[in-house]
């Protein structure tokens, strides 16, 4: 998955923006304003941080590599994902998915409405 697929995944998602808001460096996705996945544009390989539960969180950790706890945010809730090639689109969609509905329901219940 590149860049411009990890994009389009994501904007594909109902109510989903991008934007900067801490830089040109970092293109921030978001759901009603609330953050699901944020990447880093200058990084080699590329990666990007997604909201987990925090026991799939550890067991994505423990079973690949390529899964790390969140750079610069809560390491309960967030994983870093290196896109090194080592990861199955599927899997990062899952995990994309994940993301996305952890941050649709932790919103106010008339905020959800048309979400999921």
């Amino acid at each position: 998955m590149d860049i411009e697929q990890l994009r389009d995944y994501c904007l594909s998602k109902v109510d989903a923006t991008e934007g900067f808001p801490f830089g040109e460096d970092t293109l921030v996705f978001k759901v009603r304003g609330k953050m699901f996945l944020l990447i880093g544009l200058n990084n080699d390989p590329l990666q990007f941080n997604v909201k987990c539960d925090p026991d799939k969180a550890e067991e994505l950790r423990e079973q690949y590599d390529a899964v790390k706890p969140g750079y610069h945010m809560n390491k309960k809730y967030w994983n870093t994902i290196l896109l090194n090639g080592s990861l199955s689109a599927k899997l990062l969609r899952e995990m994309i998915d994940d993301s996305y509905k952890l941050v649709v329901m932790s919103l106010p219940k008339k905020d959800r409405e048309g979400l999921l």
